[in-house]
């Protein structure tokens, strides 16, 4: 079976510090290419793969400013399937835009739903609905105007982890700083309870930044880490108490919560979207709806077993379960044939 996996362009794949979808599709990549698969992977030009790869866009757009990134957003899309006929299967995770090329080749596409930026590009989801095999990442992270072929969890590499069964000794908040993931409420939570505080994220959103985090960060109680490589990853998150995802929507997967996990660290996080799908309620973590039950829950975090949350991730999120799961997809696609 031969197959082309459509990855984003913002950052490289595997991304170097930040990019969860090119994460995601550089661990399906290499994944089923050690199952004996025939991978064409479809990245920028600087991303690392045991698979075939096929570039147009020479550098991550995101990195360089000088990049427009709709231009080569589309020269990236029409280079693949400019050569659609040459795959069994197309697997796209570069969002809706690809949809619009699917009626005009024979090639079945997988376009796995990664979350939605926004109710207005549903149109085009529902538009080539007919027509097209929806994944989704959770169950939570499902439009009710879509038909899903199928919910597939994101998997992680278990060996970038390790278990630390030490419990330690503060907050982690990892992910993008913006009020959506809840970069101030994670610093209340703190201030509440008297916990030190470490921030790790790319900064998305520069006035959110300034105003509502920049003033409280001391390089003590409330630290800005910057943003972390994997194996400053994997070493913040294997050294703290809990990670902290005080959310603010409706998150659709959420892979550092996983990550998380698979150090040991349990999560206090707000009862939105995917959480409940993630997180062994009381057993991995706690799910709350404020600030104020977050700190209540605090105390109660020595309880729970680090190794419970390890085997949690071993048994639901591996990167071997969503590979198999994938190739599974896949092969029955092909089985029926045309729409």
């Amino acid at each position: 079976m031969k197959i082309a996996l459509l990855s984003p362009i913002a950052w490289r794949t595997p991304p170097r510090n930040y990019g969860p979808w090119e994460l995601v599709v550089s661990l399906l990549a290499e994944g089923l290419i050690k199952k004996g698969l025939k991978v064409t992977l479809f990245a920028t030009g600087d991303s690392i793969t045991q698979a075939g790869l096929a570039s147009i866009c020479p550098l991550p757009y995101e990195e360089n400013p000088e990049m427009d990134p709709k231009v080569w957003e589309a020269l990236h899309i029409a280079h693949l399937f400019e050569q659609a006929d040459q795959f069994d299967i197309i697997h796209n995770n570069y969002d809706f835009l690809p949809l619009v090329f699917t009626r005009l080749v024979k090639t079945p596409m997988v376009t796995t739903i990664h979350g939605f930026s926004s109710p207005k590009i549903v149109p085009v989801y529902r538009e080539y609905n007919q027509h097209n095999y929806y994944v989704s990442i959770s169950n939570a992270d499902r439009s009710e105007e879509l038909h899903y072929t199928k919910t597939i969890y994101h998997g992680i590499d278990l060996k970038q982890f390790d278990l630390v069964d030490q419990v330690g000794e503060y907050l982690l908040y990892f992910g993008r700083i913006h009020q959506d993931k809840g970069t101030a409420e994670s610093i209340e939570i703190a201030l509440k309870s008297g916990i030190k505080l470490i921030i790790a994220g790319i900064i998305q959103d520069r006035d959110y930044y300034n105003k509502q985090v920049a003033p409280y960060i001391d390089g003590k109680n409330i630290v800005y880490y910057g943003v972390a490589n994997p194996a400053q990853r994997n070493q913040l998150m294997g050294g703290a108490l809990a990670l902290i995802h005080p959310i603010h929507f409706h998150e659709p997967f959420g892979l550092s919560v996983v990550e998380a996990m698979a150090c040991g660290t349990p999560i206090i996080a707000f009862n939105k979207g995917s959480m409940p799908e993630v997180i062994d309620e009381g057993k991995s973590g706690f799910l709350v709806n404020s600030v104020e039950e977050a700190c209540q829950v605090l105390p109660l975090l020595p309880g729970l077993s680090r190794q419970y949350c390890r085997h949690w991730v071993e048994n639901n999120f591996s990167w071997e379960r969503m590979i198999e799961e994938y190739i599974q997809l896949y092969q029955e696609i092909v089985k029926r044939g045309q729409f």
